[in-house]
């Protein structure tokens, strides 16, 4: 066989392959109407349930709660947060500059920026 043989045999068993294909093709029944035996209370209650349940798929979902320890009290923790807040520089990142090097310009100054009395 040569090869315009064999190209015109794929050829037919190709054809042959789409008619076969074809003949199965689904046809489209429109939309579907929607059959439930739930009632809106029913489906109401199930979903109040499945949003608090939160993200079923998500990685922490299998893990449950987790338990965080720590040893310092309420307030150590808010006195942080504060000097965090009150700091000019905390969101300055280093990497923003040249060579990865803060300017001294920019360098924790010694004065303290809290505010003080005026005596």
């Amino acid at each position: 066989m040569n090869s315009k043989q064999l190209l015109a045999i794929s050829a037919a068993a190709f054809a042959l392959l789409g008619t076969v294909g074809a003949a199965h093709a689904e046809t489209y029944e429109g939309v579907h109407a929607i059959t439930s035996a739930a009632s809106r209370a029913d489906v109401r209650t199930e979903a109040v349930a499945a949003a608090r349940n939160g993200n079923e798929y998500s990685d922490a979902a299998a893990e449950g709660t987790v338990a965080v320890t720590s040893t310092l009290d309420r307030q150590a923790v808010r006195d942080q947060a504060v000097a965090a807040a009150h700091n000019p520089l905390q969101s300055l990142d280093r990497r923003a500059f040249y060579r990865d090097e803060v300017p001294a310009a920019y360098k924790k100054p010694a004065v303290s920026f809290t505010r003080q009395a005026g005596l």
